[in-house]
């Protein structure tokens, strides 16, 4: 079978499902500056702009009129032969007046009218088993789009991990990019031997073009029980936007006698995998430089089979767009045990920062609860951060770095570590039932170490604060580029990271056993709250500004029995709030497992003035633009039992 049969079959020829072909007139939007939000009305970027501030300058929507914000139409993710599924991140872009997203398992491509929500066209990648395989099976978070020449063409990584280029018109594959439209990401991997790297390499964000390059990373399975110490690198490539031709990798784990070796002791470079880039990232155009958060190497509690520090795991790097060079790294964490990775998308902002003038910032938000705040240009720490020493492994085989890195500012904007002083007390019997809960696990600072689980009981694990989940994660931030002003929605979480051998599940010494449970008191978080929140940071002086709880009080803490006749203040939600920042408000959900509400927020004080009732829970973070004259706001909402939908609001006309 010849290569361009073979495609049209795996791709179902790229017809599009739709009333008919779009036709539409590629308007002009202003080039993509990094840092000063989304341009024209439109939203062409997964972050509004090249630099994901999440902010545009509209202001049809303000404070006066908010009260007027209705739903105006939906759009339901379970139709045009679209696998469903539970929870989708999609945040689409807008463009031509059309918005372009990602739904349903297979992670089909769909155009929308952007002023009615009716589709112009869908296109289905068809990947079979590698779909099915898939360690990141999902809708994922959206699109890339790019334009020349008078066309626009559509960019997407699919689930089996195949790089495709779209005509944004009709929703077919693009014939002169790749072979037929498609780029086999499976090609040209470093995998060691005795390993299919079908099933354990895939993408669930979309990739970044700049620089006529589209710079993909690759996400994996999750770490906690990995199958083997072996696993694929999660090199980082760059493909000529045009033609999809490879110009480039970059070796998140270095070859011998490359820059960084020398930090994967023992050979461990060999074997070791994943360090990818699971979130979405960044890029200055202008600088030609793009900006990636890289994850933890292979397995997220265990390191001992990958002694050092470990570079470029765990690090903000800046890569050269155009070939794929080094410019500058910052390693946030030496030889990550904790699961700490990057989780979002550097921010880049332009910021007047007090007594050193303007500056072009990168900020890294982190599972830490840290807001890492470097010069994009040179890679320098705006503000001063120090290594400190840090809690030593106690696990047979562990390497642990003696320092960790730790910002002098800004603050946490969530709980670090956890002690008996951070458990609640909402009545002298909660805290008793709570101080019960965590005996027999060891609690500490920021990096105690997991530690290995006691067949007697006597360790059940270390309590990690943030968990796994962090306290951020690929959610972000947004920034207000005329403030300064930085918005991150966090969640207070814990997790009980206890090792133990598993032979039967991994050739590895130890990993996350299988009985390890994160304690509860009576089903109640425990730590005091609040349990999630919106913290606003001001850039300039890298002084929190204020902080709210991320909603009410969850039901089941206000029924909770042990508390009844107690008058909490609202605690918010252990979720992660989805933000857009406009000239005039900051908007905000409550994230999965939240209320399905939308809340439009006073950015200068944290005051809610309004709050709009969702069909379900925001997934994707919002995005607002102009269709018609008409300032919309968009974003993806479900829930347990809920099929998927994109939203759309808008200011309720006036008769």
């Amino acid at each position: 079978m010849s290569l361009r049969r073979r495609f049209l079959g795996v791709y179902g020829g790229g017809i599009p499902r739709a009333p008919g072909l779009l036709l539409a007139l590629l308007t002009v939007v202003p080039p993509l500056a990094a840092q000063s939000g989304a341009p024209g009305g439109t939203w062409p970027v997964w972050g509004g702009d090249a630099g994901a501030t999440r902010y545009t300058a509209l202001d049809r929507i303000d404070a006066d009129n908010v009260r007027d914000l209705e739903v105006v139409w939906r759009w339901r993710m379970d139709g045009e032969d679209l696998p469903p599924e539970p929870r989708s991140q999609t945040v689409p872009l807008m463009v031509d007046g059309v918005l372009y997203l990602t739904a349903g398992l297979d992670r089909a491509v769909v155009a929308l009218d952007a002023a009615t929500g009716t589709t112009l066209w869908t296109w289905h990648p068809g990947e079979g088993v590698r779909a099915e395989r898939a360690p990141r099976r999902n809708s994922g978070r959206g699109v890339a789009s790019w334009s020349a020449d008078g066309e626009r063409r559509i960019v997407t990584i699919t689930p089996g991990f195949h790089l495709v280029a779209l005509d944004a018109a009709t929703g077919r594959p693009v014939p002169g990019f790749g072979r037929e439209g498609v780029v086999d990401l499976m090609e040209g991997l470093r995998v060691p031997p005795g390993v299919d790297p079908v099933g354990m390499i895939g993408n669930s964000s979309p990739p970044v073009i700049a620089n006529d390059v589209i710079i993909v990373g690759p996400a994996f399975q999750t770490g906690f029980r990995p199958p083997s110490m072996a696993n694929v690198k999660g090199d980082i490539r760059g493909f000529d936007v045009r033609t999809g031709r490879e110009l480039w990798a970059f070796r998140t784990i270095p070859e011998p006698g490359e820059p960084g070796s020398e930090t994967w002791e023992e050979g461990s470079a060999a074997w070791t995998g994943n360090a990818g880039v699971w979130p979405p990232f960044t890029a200055d155009p202008d600088l030609g430089l793009v900006y990636l958060p890289v994850e933890a190497p292979t397995s997220d509690y265990y390191g001992g089979h990958r002694p050092g520090a470990n570079l470029y795991s765990s690090s903000l790097v800046a890569l050269h767009t155009r070939t794929g060079e080094l410019a500058w790294h910052f390693q946030t964490i030496h030889h990550d045990i904790w699961d700490y990775d990057m989780p979002s998308a550097p921010i880049l902002v332009d910021v007047d920062v007090a007594g050193q003038g303007r500056r072009r910032l990168v900020i890294a938000l982190t599972k830490q609860g840290w807001a890492w705040v470097f010069d994009r240009e040179t890679g320098t720490p705006i503000w001063p951060i120090e290594e400190r020493p840090v809690p030593a492994s106690d696990v047979p085989g562990e390497w642990t770095s003696p320092t960790q890195p730790f910002p002098t500012r800004p603050a946490p904007f969530d709980r670090q570590g956890l002690s008996e002083d951070d458990l609640i007390d909402f009545t002298p019997a909660l805290r008793a039932r709570a101080l019960e809960a965590v005996r027999g696990y060891r609690l500490g600072p920021l990096y105690t170490p997991p530690s290995v689980l006691a067949a007697d009981s006597s360790n059940l694990g270390t309590i990690l604060v943030p968990g796994a989940l962090g306290a951020a994660a690929w959610e972000g931030g947004a920034v207000d580029p005329e403030t300064g002003i930085l918005y991150v929605g966090s969640a207070t979480t814990a997790t009980a990271a206890a090792l133990a051998p598993d032979p039967s599940a991994t050739d590895m010494r130890f990993i996350q056993s299988s009985a390890a449970r994160t304690p509860t008191v009576d089903g109640l978080p425990l730590f005091k709250p609040p349990y999630g929140r919106i913290t606003a940071i001001d850039l300039t002086t890298g002084e929190h500004v204020w902080m709210i709880p991320n909603g009410a009080t969850p039901r089941s803490v206000a029924e909770h029995p042990a508390l009844a006749g107690l008058a909490l203040p609202p605690t918010g939600k252990s979720t992660r709030a989805g933000t857009l920042v406009t000239r005039t408000l900051l908007f905000a959900g409550e994230g999965w497992g939240g209320d399905p509400v939308l809340r439009a927020i006073d950015k200068s004080t944290g005051a809610v003035l309004h709050t709009v009732t969702l069909p379900g829970t925001q997934n994707g973070h919002p995005i607002s633009y102009l269709a018609n004259g008409r300032q919309f706001v968009v974003l993806s909402v479900g829930g347990p039992g809920q099929v998927p939908e994109l939203v759309a609001l808008a200011l309720r006309a006036r008769e």
